[in-house]
């Protein structure tokens, strides 16, 4: 059943083969099946990032980019920025005065993050109270699905209790959003460790393949295995790992290989980093080709906001008759 699906994405830089399974692929089964609003949550991006916010705007352009060019389709979805629309700041700030903080400080992304980020200073107030802005850009264009993880369903469970508290004061006004469960793949990095940028382990989509290449090549492989004839186990190889998550079809061949000497590491590694090149290549053609259209991602944000301001707009005007406030003036996108 068709339903209005609601996700966002922090902008923290391009795209890498993080991002490709389950985030870009859950984008574009949903955009086939669905009224989806994909944006980018640039306030959100502040919380941590709040100290040099210098490479936000790029940041935005570029995921703008990276999504079309991995496939998904701003003429069947709705993508737009978070702080193109006011009305979601305000929303939260309604939302923030019936959230119990007692709700928001057992938040577990909130003390794993004060772990994580441990030595900078993000126990703020715009941090602690993520989830109400969170809770506002479901809500505010009446999103009733939203695509997570099952480590992320803590977080949705926070909306939905926000939800329910403010329908029960001021009326049924939003629906209760529903999860969609996703199915969560972690892709490692060469070392073991999450691919991530702050690690400087990834592989980005648009790299060239010689760049690809000397990333694989860094992998770690089974240490026992020193020649290319000694029996090797697959199950403690990076490299084995991406071959499972990527081309899934050619594991047998590489596991078998491996454990029977057949295949060497170094072959292995070139093996990968050419079938990654190959995959990749109609992401590279296509991010060059919208980079060489200057305010691609500017065009794409502003037919967003114009999709989206007026809903938002009609959202606020029943939240603030529901609150007993005072309208303000319509605007148009």
């Amino acid at each position: 059943m068709t339903s209005r699906v609601v996700t966002g994405y922090r902008p923290t830089g391009r795209l890498h083969l993080g991002h490709l399974l389950g985030t870009i692929d859950s984008m574009l089964e949903l955009q086939a099946a669905h009224h989806c609003y994909f944006f980018i949550a640039d306030w959100h991006a502040l919380t941590t990032d709040y100290e040099d916010p210098s490479r936000i705007a790029q940041d935005t352009r570029d995921v703008v980019l990276d999504w079309i060019a991995a496939g998904v389709d701003p003429f069947r979805t709705t993508i737009y920025k978070q702080s193109d629309i006011p009305e979601v700041a305000e929303l939260a700030l309604a939302f923030s005065m019936v959230t119990p903080l007692s709700w928001l400080e057992r938040n577990p992304t909130y003390k794993e993050q004060l772990r994580e980020l441990y030595g900078r200073e993000i126990a703020t107030y715009g941090f602690v109270g993520y989830p109400v802005l969170q809770c506002a850009d479901i809500t505010i264009v009446g999103g009733e699905t939203v695509p997570v993880g099952e480590d992320q369903l803590p977080h949705l469970e926070l909306t939905r209790e926000i939800v329910r508290r403010f329908n029960r004061l001021y009326g049924d006004l939003f629906p209760e959003p529903a999860a969609m469960l996703t199915e969560a793949r972690k892709v490692l990095g060469p070392d073991g460790r999450k691919m991530s940028k702050s690690y400087g382990n990834v592989i980005w989509l648009d790299d060239p393949p010689e760049r690809i290449r000397e990333v694989v090549r860094t992998a770690v492989t089974d240490p026992n295995k020193v020649r290319r004839t000694d029996p090797g186990d697959p199950f403690v190889c990076n490299v084995w790992r991406w071959w499972r998550d990527f081309f899934p079809a050619e594991e047998p061949r590489v596991v078998g290989g491996c454990q029977a000497g057949e295949l060497g590491c170094v072959q292995d590694k070139d093996d990968l980093a050419e079938r990654l090149g190959e995959r990749l290549a109609a992401f590279r053609e296509r991010r060059a080709e919208l980079a060489s259209k200057p305010g691609m991602a500017e065009e794409v944000l502003s037919a967003g906001r114009a999709k989206v301001r007026p809903i938002a707009t009609e959202t606020m005007e029943r939240v603030r008759d529901a609150m007993g406030l005072p309208h303000t003036k319509k605007v148009t996108a």
